[in-house]
């Protein structure tokens, strides 16, 4: 690990202005970062500790209906508030199926958000990787590359984005609150990744310097509650990355379809919203014959990007059983924590 310096602002103020010199880099639980430093992967000149940022840490129900999350917040305290997951449970699904208990109660909400790919030749700094080091060349594209890209992927990068939270977030038109040198801004979660194209090294569009703050979720993405389930499939049962994954969520009139989200993960350097499927869903009868049709719309871009075409198949498979399972309708439970992790109630972080 590189030496480095260390600094801990008082405000946001003061952590967008540490953060915008170059080679600076934020930390929040660090359940990401410190790997990529310890293993050299990562390099930063300076460690921004946003941690004890005030007001950052909290879930906010909005007077409009929508609700508002601190990027501080821990994924385990969103999991388990119970107004959250009725109103958002497939947000909720998607969470419980990251990672483990231990990493849920560290990470945090924007950490999740901007976190980095887990393509082995990423991680290894003896292999060429374009978005570890720019024009260096991509070796997954002749090495083991089953878990890679089917869609938007380029010559320069076939890596994949690992978040399952952000999948189902995407369908559900979150919006992400930036802070930056130049003010304030907003962004909608679907336009903060980038896809690869020559610049892989360019993950997301923050510029230097900015910090999410928060993300909202507004009030008509509650409206799918009803109908709404988020689906991975991984190589073991626990503590794996999606090989493919898929958010459903429907509002429905009888058996009509009168609203669709549905998005993939696992298959592209971002959260995939699949509109076209979306399209091919609105106004129809639910059914076999339709979620076919959607499954086929959401894949028709896709190609392999070398040992992976079982990927397409899989991902048509999986949107089929998510509409499938979105349709018969949300199961009514609420994540219940362990008496061990209660103290006077209040869940505390492990």
């Amino acid at each position: 690990m590189n030496r480095f310096d260390y600094v801990r602002p008082a405000s946001v103020a003061e952590a967008v202005a540490a953060a915008a010199a170059p080679g600076a880099a934020y930390l929040a639980a660090g359940t990401n970062i410190l790997d990529l430093m310890k293993g050299g992967v990562s390099r930063p000149a300076r460690l921004v500790d946003i941690t004890r940022l005030p007001g950052l840490d909290r879930i906010e129900r909005l007077p409009d209906g929508g609700v508002r999350i601190g990027a501080l917040m821990r994924n385990a305290d969103l999991t388990y508030d119970p107004g959250f997951v009725a109103a958002y449970p497939a947000v909720a699904e998607a969470l419980l199926s990251g990672a483990s208990a231990q990493l849920r109660n560290a990470a945090t909400l924007g950490g999740n958000l901007l976190q980095r790919t887990r393509c082995a030749y990423f991680y290894d700094p003896a292999s060429a990787c374009n978005k570890r080091t720019p024009g260096s060349g991509c070796d997954a594209l002749e090495g083991e590359n089953r878990q890679h890209a089917v869609l938007g992927w380029s010559d320069a990068c076939i890596a994949t984005h690992p978040s399952d939270f952000c999948v189902p977030l995407v369908a559900l038109d979150a919006v992400v609150e930036i802070e930056g040198r130049g003010g304030r801004r907003e962004i909608r979660l679907e336009e903060l990744h980038r896809l690869p194209g020559d610049t892989p090294e360019q993950e997301s569009v923050l510029e230097p310097g900015e910090l999410i703050t928060a993300l909202r979720l507004p009030a008509e993405a509650a409206g799918f509650a009803g109908h709404a389930r988020y689906l991975k499939l991984r190589e073991r049962t626990s503590y794996a990355f999606a090989v493919v994954s898929a958010a459903a969520m429907l509002r429905l009139e009888g058996k009509r379809i009168v609203e669709a989200r549905l998005a993939l993960g696992g298959v592209a350097a971002k959260p995939w919203r699949a509109h076209a499927a979306e399209a091919v869903l609105n106004g129809t009868e639910i059914g076999p014959d339709a979620f076919r049709r959607a499954a086929d719309a959401a894949l028709a871009d896709a190609k392999p990007s070398g040992e992976n075409s079982f990927k397409i198949e899989l991902a048509r498979r999986i949107v089929v059983r998510a509409l499938n399972l979105a349709a018969a309708g949300t199961p009514e439970r609420v994540p219940a924590l362990p008496a061990s992790c209660f103290s006077s109630g209040v869940p505390h972080h492990v």
